[in-house]
């Protein structure tokens, strides 16, 4: 089996759990690392560099990681060299987490009109700063990269982005096959993570981008050469998709096909777990709410009931209301494609100016860092 080396963390099998904001916090990645035997590397949803330094109490929750998580990955998402540096070190000093994830893929508005995210990798100079800040600061912990091809077609950034990561001590990177203009839509661009591979042989590339499922996941680094990869939207719903992965590249055993028994055990679970986490159980099921319509895609259930077990406010009921349904459906076809959102092309929304000059840094504004979380 392929062996994917995170600075000291052997990560087997060579798969990630991309950040994804409201999505992978501390009990989603629970559930993701029991399907898989706790193998794999799972990333905390994006936390905002200013409001970790400055301590936000809702900053200091989601980076709260399961005694039994190791290794402890936050990603950092920051447009300010010394307030990213500064994250680096208070995790580095403080010891909260093993490994660092910087974002310069995020498409959504409120982050690249404020010039972070997927924006930032235009300014080739201040994506350099930022990083050799990051890496500076964060001692002996690895510190990895997560980006898109660029902001559009006419603006591609990660074949020079990636030889800045390489140039300034940066542990892998990982590429999402998409520009910041194409959101989720279309089809991922595989070929450029090959010619990324292929351009930073000297540290390990991971692929993100149509992993729907486990097959997905080999045939990605087979075509690719990539040394691993990051599964983001394929997992909404299905976090036994990392049992699957375990199973495929380990070569010992079949995919599961959950009943919708299995599936309501699961989604029952899930929402227990986040009002523990949360401290409340109305919270944590309404947090819950968002990931109804991932588990049940496929299914037989019905309009009225969908929208019941939307609207759930407490465990009691979203029990009684799962047992109302016909559990005994086995797994439909097609429900392992693609999910999550799938909005098409976008008008990339950025500072004034942001274009003009791939290297002048200005036009970073410092409240581009006052969210606590950056979508």
């Amino acid at each position: 089996m392929t062996l994917l080396q995170i600075g000291p963390h052997a990560v087997q099998p060579p798969v990630v759990l991309a950040p994804m904001a409201g999505i992978t916090n501390a009990p989603f990645r629970t559930l993701c690392r029991e399907f898989s035997g706790g193998k794999g590397l799972f990333v905390s949803e994006m936390i905002t560099t200013r409001a970790l330094v400055e301590r936000n109490e809702k900053t200091m929750q989601l980076i709260h990681f399961d005694e039994t998580e190791r290794p402890r990955s936050i990603q950092l998402y920051g447009v300010d060299p010394d307030t990213v540096g500064k994250a680096a070190r208070m995790i580095a000093e403080e010891d909260l987490a093993d490994h660092i994830d910087l974002n310069f893929g995020c498409p959504v508005p409120k982050v690249t009109r404020k010039g972070g995210g997927s924006a930032l990798p235009y300014k080739r100079n201040l994506l350099r700063s930022i990083l050799r800040e990051a890496v500076a600061n964060a001692g002996s912990l690895p510190v990895t990269i997560k980006m898109r091809k660029g902001i559009d077609d006419d603006h591609l950034t990660f074949l020079d982005a990636g030889r800045i990561a390489v140039e300034e001590g940066i542990t892998a990177v990982a590429l999402h096959g998409r520009t910041a203009s194409q959101h989720y839509g279309g089809t991922a661009d595989w070929d450029a993570i090959a010619r990324l591979k292929e351009h930073v042989p000297e540290i390990p590339v991971l692929g993100n981008g149509d992993i729907w499922s486990a097959d997905d996941a080999q045939r990605m680094m087979r075509e690719t050469g990539c040394d691993g990869v990051v599964v983001g939207r394929g997992c909404l719903g299905r976090p036994w998709l990392f049992g699957d992965l375990v199973a495929a590249f380990e070569g010992t055993g079949t995919y599961a096909q959950p009943t919708l028994k299995e599936v309501a055990a699961v989604m029952l679970r899930h929402a227990t777990l986040l009002g523990e986490w949360i401290g409340d159980e109305t919270r944590g099921v309404i947090d819950f709410r968002k990931h109804v319509a991932w588990y049940t895609k496929g299914f037989s259930i019905g309009s009225e009931m969908r929208r019941s077990l939307a609207v759930t406010s407490s465990l009691d009921e979203l029990d009684a209301l799962l047992s109302e349904l016909d559990l005994d459906q086995p797994w439909p076809l097609g429900a392992d494609g693609p999910r999550g959102r799938t909005s098409g092309r976008n008008r990339v929304v950025l500072p004034d100016g942001w274009l003009d000059d791939p290297y002048d840094c200005a036009g970073v504004d410092a409240d581009a860092e006052l969210d606590t979380s950056g979508g």
